[in-house]
């Protein structure tokens, strides 16, 4: 594999990253070469296991989000002066 086929130690690790970034971003227009891209070099059912594995992700920081789970100390420390800004900690959890 060549370094773009392995970026970030992964096998296809920038089409996937493509994919990632246009997903979380919510780039419909990146969404589109990188959907193409993953189903042409590793076929339908390696996109559907992106697909799930990016969904699995944003469910799960949802659910910890939802539930309450404390901010790691260093997160809160780095974030603080964002959530004032918006005023986050006056949700209730």
């Amino acid at each position: 594999m060549t370094g773009e086929d392995l970026a970030g130690g992964v096998p296809h690790g920038q089409i996937l990253s493509d994919l990632i970034e246009a997903v979380n971003a919510g780039d419909e227009a990146a969404m589109v070469p990188a959907r193409q891209a993953i189903r042409a070099k590793l076929g339908a059912a390696a996109f559907v296991d992106a697909c799930a594995t990016i969904a699995s992700f944003s469910a799960v920081v949802k659910i910890a989000d939802g539930a309450g789970i404390p901010l790691e100390d260093y997160k809160e420390e780095a974030s603080r002066e964002l959530r004032d800004e918006l005023s986050i900690n006056a949700f209730q959890t």
